[in-house]
């Protein structure tokens, strides 16, 4: 009888553990699910419904802006993770060692940017710059506010540039490359106005093949002077306060 009752007594043990298991199993279901519903609540709120999100502080090393169709208009990114140069949403290969911002326009092609870099070099002098840039469209720059300090030479300024008209060499297209090593340049220096690295204030104005014509100059020590020059950069005329 005891057997018998040893017996019947594994049975039910049996029974009550296959249907704890069997509710485990449920239970594990069910908050899976729960958590699944919550997961996919929290996405398609924050797809479909617009709103505003306050942060103390993001760390992060890029941030793509982009419309709605997925066009890019605005990149923040930093040395690493810098993006080549932009033409139609389509990525071109151009390595830049810097961080920054790139500008882009309504068909996602770089228009310009605010980039920079800084560092002690091997020898031990600075070597940095900082470069704010627009361009005109799918081409470079026509207008550059540029600093740099490198290798013991700093200048500073503003720059004024013609850049290609029409759309027959965009950057990066053979077209302009062909016509680059041709010598035939799609951007040309018409005006600088800043400080040179032979540290005097100058307002010079170049020619349409970029040759200096005309120069206003204050040296550090405080000689004024304007200079005339011919198309081979030599001084024609030159008037200074004393005549």
């Amino acid at each position: 009888m005891s057997n018998h009752r040893n017996h019947t007594h594994m049975q039910d043990l049996e029974v009550e553990l296959s249907r704890l298991r069997k509710s485990h199993n449920r239970l594990k279901v069910l908050v899976g699910s729960i958590l699944l519903c919550m997961c996919s609540a929290l996405l398609i709120g924050a797809t479909l419904i617009p709103g505003n999100a306050t942060f103390a502080s993001i760390d992060v090393q890029r941030i793509n802006i982009r419309e709605p169709d997925g066009t890019l208009r605005l990149t923040i990114s930093n040395k690493s993770s810098f993006p080549g140069a932009f033409i139609k949403n389509k990525e071109v290969k151009h390595p830049r060692d810097v961080a920054g911002f790139l500008f882009f326009n309504d068909e996602g092609t770089e228009q310009g940017g605010l980039i920079y870099n800084g560092r002690l070099a091997s020898n031990g002098k600075p070597s940095s710059g900082l470069s704010l840039t627009f361009d005109r469209y799918q081409q470079d720059q026509q207008m550059q506010l540029l600093g740099v300090d490198d290798d013991g030479t700093h200048f500073a300024g503003l720059t004024f540039n013609d850049v290609a008209d029409g759309l027959e060499r965009p950057v990066f297209s053979a077209k302009d490359k062909a016509e680059s090593a041709a010598g035939n340049h799609a951007i040309t220096k018409r005006l600088f106005l800043g400080k040179g690295p032979s540290q005097n204030s100058t307002l010079q104005l170049l020619d349409g093949e970029g040759k200096p014509r005309l120069e206003l100059r204050v040296t550090p020590a405080g000689e004024a002077r304007i200079v005339f020059l011919d198309p081979n950069g030599k001084p024609t005329r030159e008037i200074t306060g004393e005549r």
